[in-house]
């Protein structure tokens, strides 16, 4: 399995609406352990979660299904894999 930081920035128009929507999308992933954390920005234009997923293709997949991006909610989004080495939350190896 591998990590993704997946940022977006909000359309402002719309993204409250959604809101509930999409919340509810990411506490479902949190639950089968794709998502391991997530949240908006403290300015408010956007937000950050941590996905993990077998690939970039499996992850294209399941962040096409958020809410947020059906609803036409993201103004833009950025995918970048990530390499946790460090920190509480890490399996000990």
């Amino acid at each position: 399995m591998a990590w993704f930081l997946v940022e977006i920035r909000y359309v402002q128009e719309k993204y409250a609406e959604v809101r509930p929507a999409h919340r509810a999308f990411l506490a479902d992933l949190a639950e089968k352990g794709v998502v391991a954390l997530g949240g908006p920005l403290a300015d408010g234009t956007g937000g950050i979660t941590l996905y993990q997923a077998e690939d970039e293709e499996a992850l294209q997949k399941i962040i096409d299904q958020d809410p947020y991006f059906l609803e036409g909610a993201v103004a833009e989004r950025s995918v970048r894999g990530f390499e946790p080495k460090i920190g509480a939350w890490l399996p000990a190896q």
